[in-house]
């Protein structure tokens, strides 16, 4: 079938909105009609790199959020029509999976970020008959209809709004996971988050539900801390990364009991680290580059540093356990999203970059 999709075909390039043909599904695969899906900075990761390390033109997203119109041989718990919102892939036979820790799949790279299928072959071939790369976290979402790994469907309950669900695939599921499940913060805790993006924020929402008494969020952007105040910080910080531990200190009466990084920053990452107390625990999602480093009398008392991929998260329980907190207003990452048409999608590129808007999320209707 012929689709529309928006084609990334150089690392630095414009996102170019193409006539892509989609081929059939495979046994284990969904087609799936895209109604929304999240923008996420994974989905840029391409700027970031060296150009040799660009896999070619490919169609990204990976918080997707659709209809089902048809479903492989081998899947029987999907059905068409199904509502669903699309996570990132997994092998399901690594030790990793079998212990339950999805995200960190053995294999994690071959199901999600090859831009092909485990086997080699790709989905979408452009209209000169030339292969454009697709499963993208098992998805390739920015895309009208596309088919999917069944390890990325996650069904929800259809009378909810899919316009919203999307960015639960990725982001707010690892700023929510960090807290929840990452780190397990606890009613009457300290909790400080550096970058009031959509992971901190998302943070700040989940630290609320947890009961955490001092929510200390950091950023550089007025706007954002105000958002962080408004979604549960009761403290906000904005200051260079020289002054950050002793302000985390002040805020927390001696240091506090966990710490979430989205930033990458080396310098933000060792400051929020200094901030913990003896025992306190600091969590790192931010994609940095280069070394990170840390005192050695700073790790001995007692902190722990962890990584964190996808807050940890099973996406089969806890999406649907994130849409439904929002539902009971309990959780409201909507009032995060900005909507764009795909056409618009280098627009929404550049309001996210700039910091003007927390959460694009591009429809396809």
């Amino acid at each position: 079938m012929l689709v529309k999709a928006a084609v990334l075909r150089s690392g630095n390039g414009p996102f170019s909105v193409e006539e892509l043909e989609l081929s059939e599904p495979q046994a284990g695969e969904v087609l799936v009609k895209m109604v929304a899906a999240g923008m996420c900075h994974t989905d840029l990761l391409s700027r970031d790199l060296p150009p040799e390390f660009f896999a070619g033109p490919q169609v990204y997203g990976h918080e997707g959020a659709g209809v089902v119109e048809a479903v492989g041989s081998e899947v029987t718990d999907i059905a068409v029509g199904d509502h669903v919102v699309l996570s990132f892939n997994y092998c399901g036979d690594c030790t990793a999976c079998s212990k339950g820790r999805l995200p960190y799949c053995f294999n994690f790279g071959a199901h999600n970020m090859n831009a092909r299928r485990p086997d080699g072959s790709s989905a979408f071939t452009d209209t000169n008959g030339e292969r454009v790369g697709s499963h993208f976290f098992g998805q390739s979402s920015f895309a009208s209809h596309s088919l999917v790994a069944r390890p990325s469907v996650v069904k929800v309950d259809p009378s909810l709004d899919l316009t919203r669900l999307g960015p639960l695939g990725c982001g707010i599921q690892t700023g929510a996971g960090t807290v929840f499940n990452t780190l397990g913060v606890e009613a009457g805790s300290s909790f400080v988050v550096a970058g009031a993006g959509a992971l901190g924020l998302s943070a700040v929402m989940a630290a609320k539900v947890a009961g955490a008494t001092n929510i200390i969020a950091i950023d550089r952007h007025a706007n954002r801390l105000e958002l962080a105040t408004r979604f549960g910080a009761t403290e906000t910080i904005s200051a260079p990364p020289a002054e950050l531990t002793g302000l985390i200190h002040e805020a927390t009466g001696g240091g506090s009991d966990y710490a979430f990084d989205t930033t990458g920053n080396a310098e933000v990452v060792r400051a929020c680290q200094q901030g913990l107390h003896n025992i306190g625990t600091i969590a790192l999602a931010g994609v940095g580059f280069g070394d990170l480093t840390f005192d050695f009398l700073s790790m001995i008392s007692g902190r722990r540093i962890v990584g964190v991929m996808e807050g940890d998260a099973t996406p089969s329980e806890f999406i649907p356990h994130l849409a439904q907190l929002n539902a009971d207003g309990q959780f409201p990452f909507d009032e995060l999203i900005q909507t764009f048409p795909l056409d618009q999608i280098n627009d929404a590129e550049a309001a996210s970059a700039s910091g003007q808007v927390i959460k694009p999320v591009l429809l396809f209707e």
